[in-house]
């Protein structure tokens, strides 16, 4: 047990010393204009490069993120319906898919799915 926590520790000392070794040497120290400005093939910038995005494109690809990460981990329950008993399978996958119509409904209720207004 000793040994294990030995282990845990020395990981998350040397992880920590990685990440503060790795961040100083990443800092930008010379922030100017012309490093900060977009580049357009060595011509002056038409438009502004910061365009507002629509926040239609948001919340679909944060619903599709959503419902992929589910299906992703609803996919192993298929493998794994040999080891367990049915009747515990079929609870699991039932109520998955319940929390993923859930979802689904509550999404389209608030009117996160309609396009347009």
């Amino acid at each position: 047990m000793i040994i294990l926590l030995l282990c845990i520790s020395l990981t998350l000392i040397i992880s920590s010393v990685v990440m503060i070794l790795a961040s100083l040497l990443a800092k930008k120290t010379i922030m100017d204009r012309e490093k900060n400005s977009p580049f357009e093939c060595g011509f002056d910038p038409k438009g502004s490069a910061r365009l507002p995005f629509s926040l239609r494109f948001f919340l679909i690809a944060v619903i599709f993120l959503i419902f992929d990460v589910e299906i992703t981990l609803l996919l192993p329950l298929a493998t794994i319906i040999h080891m367990s008993n049915i009747s515990a399978w079929a609870f699991t996958g039932f109520f998955f898919i319940l929390i993923l119509l859930l979802g689904l409904y509550h999404e389209w209720n608030q009117g996160a799915l309609e396009w347009a207004y």
